[in-house]
């Protein structure tokens, strides 16, 4: 019985690497990139709070100002909301579409790596009135997950620099 023991997570760790499972890593961000400033108007924002973490937990410095950064990320807009996708015929809506829009460039050393771009992201999601408390953080559940995607998305296009 003892073998039976050893053998069933022996069993369960091959079958997580045979399905292509793998434990999520750092970001993988350029070799030689060591610094990075984020030049943005709004430290505030869901996009901000999750480059950030994700720049810090990549072993990168995150700069307080650009004189010593080898890569400046510059936010030029960073927009989020919502817009009704269907409505009762009460005139009551039954859908509502998250948006988060995110324009940036990006230098490194000095010189343009990525000239400015832009990157939207949706969901949808169905209102209760009746349950307003839950809808309300579905929404912001949503939108921290739009910005954690978009910051996938943004450092999935700052790795391909060669």
């Amino acid at each position: 019985m003892s073998w039976y023991r050893n053998f069933v997570p022996l069993f369960a760790a091959l079958l997580l690497t045979g399905c292509g499972f793998h434990i999520r890593s750092a970001a993988d961000f350029p070799p030689g990139m060591s610094s990075v400033y984020i030049d943005t108007s709004n430290r505030h924002s869901p996009f901000y709070r999750e480059l950030t973490t994700t720049i810090r937990d990549s072993g990168l410095e995150l700069e307080a100002g650009p004189e010593k950064a080898d890569t400046i990320i510059k936010v030029l807009n960073d927009d989020t909301g919502r817009r009704p996708l269907t409505v009762s015929a009460r005139n009551v809506p039954r859908e509502y579409e998250i948006y988060y829009l995110i324009n940036y460039s990006v230098s490194i050393d000095g010189r343009q790596a990525l000239s400015p771009q832009r990157l939207l992201l949706t969901r949808d999601y169905t209102y209760d009135e009746t349950q307003v408390l839950g809808k309300a953080r579905q929404e912001d559940v949503l939108r921290e997950s739009l910005a954690a995607d978009l910051v996938g998305l943004l450092v999935h296009r700052i790795s391909a620099i060669k």
